[in-house]
């Protein structure tokens, strides 16, 4: 098989949460098209935890870190910055994981696997 990269997608969770899980989708989706394996831990841990409860939204925040400790790239997606995502640059320059830019515009216009078909 193949290696691709393992790359952790940061982008905002809360706030207008509807607008923000379609966005990570459209990154996670992008990042696919690019032939990497995106992981968007603001994608997975919300289905079991409340974002509304700190105890939760510290353990889901934890746990994502966890994950893009193993990842070879972060890509920080969109040009808005949360403070999740800003603790997640400051965890990858730490760990000394490459970052890289990725505009909204590059989300949209990049066709959904399904559109391939």
């Amino acid at each position: 098989m193949e290696h691709n990269k393992l790359v952790y997608i940061a982008s905002p969770y809360s706030g207008d949460v509807e607008r923000n899980v379609a966005f990570a989708k459209a990154a996670c989706r992008y990042a696919m098209n690019q032939g990497v394996t995106p992981i968007a831990s603001h994608l997975l841990y919300p289905q079991m935890l409340d974002d509304g409860v700190p105890e939760e939204r510290k353990l889901g925040t934890d746990m994502g870190l966890r994950i893009l400790k193993v990842c070879e790239e972060v890509w920080v997606c969109g040009s808005e910055l949360s403070s999740g995502m800003e603790q997640e640059i400051r965890a990858a320059r730490q760990l000394q994981i490459p970052l890289r830019r990725v505009s909204d515009c590059l989300l949209y216009t990049s066709p959904s696997p399904r559109d391939t078909e």
